[in-house]
């Protein structure tokens, strides 16, 4: 497989047309996806969550590998979309058949949230947007409903979530049906750009409110009732699933005991820089007098969440106009990024797509946890790069840009945890090259940043497979408590964001170290190119951006042979 090259104007090819064919499928099957694309016509719908569901998914991939039997790629771009899908496609059929997706809960990326989340990112300025809204409420409880009957059917089969992920999302469903919940905020506060809806369009967001309300609580009381009795208090999920997920999340098989030494000397590594960058700082000085130092720099606060999101938007319109047309290719539709506080307060700092045709551009959203007003900018500098420019706002969007060459798979579908995060770290890393992290605060907080990764690596893997403790941490084998002041000691979070992290990677094995490790993946496939003749990193960057989000192996083959 070469480095993709095509024609200004790309024919579309019978390998285009089965991916195309198959990206409709799904819409039709996920709603929400045509949502989140900006797809019209399924605004108020829900993706069917039961196992007859969830089987249609599995059958929708077995047809499109069926389709591509026996077609040959027309051009470099066919040949990658052919390597892609039979990878995801394939992968995609075994965690089927290992009856684990019929299991789906955890705390931050199952149908438990994304029910809810989806809401985030309806249209709220016309009464038909908020019409939509009322629609999808009052089709919560069918999609709860069905999402209860595969959790019901999974742990007949003996396949629960650990009990710790299910008193998590118990509280979280709680939380969102609560008086003063998600779904009583959204009604209450409903209103367009020209005022207050009219009473109809109202009562109807109302009424839809109090049904997804109900559903919640009893989701919330099935999983007490149910699933809480089932459910294992062991979080390690072995070495079987864990091999699959990580393939799932890089979309390449890597040694893992290779890999968790790696990381336990990367992060050694990087706490040896971090203590190089807090001498610079006040001669001396330990890693955390050097972060006490910053953090009560008054140059270098932020207070509430208005302050916090003015900064990131700066932060963020400067990179787009300092990168463009120098180290990257930005066209004009990609240059705006709205960045936003959430309208949850679990925590994390996340990045969504722009729609099909750019009208929602992409957005960083920030949730903050309850209580939490003081932000310090050293810490998240390189967190407003690695989810906006040069991070995961160039990559994703320019995917969706890049419809002359790209299908609607490539573009909007095919999205690998390893690659995507990878890159983002990889933005962080090359920002500081760039010379945009010289600021030595700057540069901790990079190094932060990285460094968290890096311990993500060991714990996750660590835990997951019980193995043992490096000595620097401890003695014995990986367990969740040792973990946990494992993690205190490497994450540069407050208590309420390690508290989430620690059961987002316990409840989501593989998904962690995909950050990390999908960026030295990255960087492996740069320092071979690098050591041919003509390497030119603005091509580079070009060339794997124009690729779209594919599995890291798949990835390799393209930019390598």
């Amino acid at each position: 497989m070469t480095t993709e090259t095509a024609p200004a104007t790309r024919p579309r090819t019978r390998i285009d047309a089965v991916a195309d064919a198959y990206t409709d499928t799904l819409i039709r099957l996920n709603p929400s996806f045509a949502t989140t694309l900006g797809v019209p016509g399924h605004e108020t719908e829900y993706q069917d969550f039961s196992p007859a569901g969830i089987a249609e998914f599995a059958e929708a991939a077995r047809k499109a590998l069926l389709d591509l039997e026996g077609l040959e790629p027309e051009d470099d771009v066919d040949a990658v979309t052919l390597d892609a899908m039979q990878e995801r496609l394939g992968l995609q059929l075994l965690i089927h058949a290992s009856g684990w997706e019929y299991a789906d809960l955890n705390n931050i990326a199952s149908p438990a949230q994304d029910i809810r989340a989806i809401f985030d990112l309806m249209p709220t300025a016309t009464e038909q947007d908020w019409a939509n809204i009322a629609g999808r409420a009052h089709n919560v409880p069918g999609a709860i409903a069905g999402y209860i009957e595969s959790l019901r059917e999974a742990r007949d089969a003996g396949r629960v979530a650990a009990a710790r992920q299910v008193k998590i999302v118990i509280e979280q469903a709680g939380k969102y049906a609560a008086e003063d919940g998600f779904f009583a905020k959204l009604a209450a506060n409903a209103a367009t750009p020209a005022g207050p809806l009219g009473t109809h369009v109202q009562q109807k967001l109302d009424g839809g409110a109090v049904a997804a309300r109900r559903a919640y609580t009893s989701l919330a009381e099935f999983l007490r009732t149910e699933m809480l009795p089932a459910a294992p208090e062991k979080d390690a999920v072995g070495r079987s699933r864990y091999a699959l997920a990580s393939r799932s999340f890089l979309g390449a098989t890597v040694d893992l005991e290779e890999t968790y030494a790696w990381g336990v000397e990367e992060l050694d590594r990087l706490i040896a820089e971090q203590e190089q960058v807090a001498a610079t700082i006040q001669a001396g000085a330990s890693i955390a007098e050097a972060k006490d130092i910053l953090n009560n720099d008054p140059a270098r606060q932020l207070k509430g969440t208005a302050a916090l999101r003015e900064w990131m938007q700066d932060l963020s319109d400067n990179a787009v106009a300092a990168l463009a047309g120098v180290h990257f290719d930005i066209p004009d539709v990609m240059k705006k990024l709205e960045c936003l506080i959430a309208p949850t307060d679990e925590g994390g700092i996340y990045y969504t797509g722009p729609s099909d045709d750019f009208s929602r551009p992409g957005r960083m959203w920030w949730s903050v946890p309850a209580g939490e007003d003081t932000f310090t900018t050293w810490a998240e500098t390189t967190t407003v790069y690695h989810e906006g420019v040069p991070g995961h706002h160039l990559q994703v969007a320019t995917a969706t840009y890049r419809r002359d060459l790209l299908n609607k798979w490539r573009r909007n579908v095919c999205w690998t945890s390893g690659h995507g995060e990878g890159w983002a770290l990889y933005a962080e890393k090359l920002m500081q090259e760039l010379g945009y992290l010289n600021d030595p605060g700057d540069h901790m907080g990079m190094l932060d940043m990285q460094r968290m990764r890096a311990a993500r690596v060991v714990f996750d893997i660590g835990v997951h497979l019980e193995l043992d403790v490096p000595a620097r941490w401890g003695s014995g084998t990986w367990t969740p408590d040792k973990g946990y002041d494992f993690l205190k000691q490497n994450l540069p979070i407050s208590e309420g964001q390690l508290n989430f992290e620690f059961a987002r990677y316990l409840g989501w094995p593989g998904q962690a170290p995909s950050y990390k490790v999908g960026q030295r993946l990255w960087e492996q496939i740069r320092a071979e190119l690098e050591a041919r003749p003509g390497f030119n990193l603005k091509d580079f960057h070009t060339k794997a951006l124009n690729i779209g989000s594919v599995g890291l192996d798949t990835l390799r083959r393209a930019l390598l042979k």
